[in-house]
């Protein structure tokens, strides 16, 4: 889908959206819902109340993009399910997994948390 994974955050909005949203309702849901800078280099995930429907918004350095995608066969996660609003935070991997279908997005943790410079090897080095 998109080029560049590592360092790329990846927030889902947890409530339906209505689908005929485009550039600038999106970002008025990321500012004022979300509280979010839209033109931070996130991607902001957003899906429909039949869940047949996902949008990705996102600033790419030059303008906003919207990747959008239509399931012809099942639904797509449902990630509003388990909170009533704001965001879910998903790596890039679970975004992919969530735009082919996968239905353990939002239920669990599918990713490790990021190491950090110290857990490294290369970092225990150079902060030594």
């Amino acid at each position: 889908m998109l080029m560049r994974t590592s360092g790329i955050r990846v927030v889902a909005y947890c409530q339906p959206v209505d689908m005929r949203k485009g550039y600038e309702g999106l970002s008025r849901l990321v500012r004022r819902e979300m509280d979010q800078d839209v033109l931070s280099g996130t991607l902001f995930l957003f899906t429909n109340k039949r869940r047949n429907r996902a949008k990705v918004l996102y600033f790419d350095g030059t303008g906003l993009c919207v990747l959008s995608k239509r399931l012809e066969r099942g639904r797509f996660a449902p990630l509003w399910k388990r909170r009533a609003s704001g965001a879910l935070s998903l790596t890039h991997a679970e975004l992919e997994l969530f735009l082919q279908g996968s239905e353990l997005i939002g239920k669990m943790a599918l990713s490790p948390p990021p190491l950090s410079k110290k857990q490294l090897a290369i970092g225990a080095q150079m902060c030594a």
